[in-house]
């Protein structure tokens, strides 16, 4: 059984940083993508970053070049850093994986397994 704990949500004034962590448990797989996904109230969850275990990754034009993410395979910790935060930014984040990664995009279909969120809150 996987397990995804997300951490490192809070409030930020606008143009702060945040970085989100996502603890993996139960993960044995070898090739697979983990995504990380928002969702305001009222709105259609969004992705807003993917990566590979190959290390390729994706991020839509709302987050690029703000925001990055990591993994560290020996804490079993994928990372989300935002920077330039803008009060748009302000959802729940929840990062999630696919193991396998059959298809390497950031559609929240794909992904199966899923953490319970953590709250981004960006001021203006």
């Amino acid at each position: 059984q996987v397990y995804l704990v997300e951490s490192g949500g809070g409030s930020v004034q606008s143009g702060g940083s945040l970085r989100l962590s996502c603890a993996t448990s139960g993960y044995t797989y070898s090739r697979y993508c983990m995504g990380w996904f928002r969702q305001a109230p009222g709105k259609a969850r969004e992705g807003v970053a993917l990566i590979h275990s190959d290390g390729s990754t994706m991020f839509p034009n709302s987050v690029k070049g703000r925001f990055s993410v990591s993994q560290d395979n020996a804490k079993n910790t994928l990372y989300l850093q935002m920077n330039s935060l803008k009060p748009e930014d302000t959802a729940m984040y929840y990062c999630a994986a696919q193991p396998g990664c059959d298809v390497f995009r950031l559609s929240a279909p794909d992904f199966p397994v899923w953490g319970q969120g953590t709250q981004v809150t960006v001021s203006s």
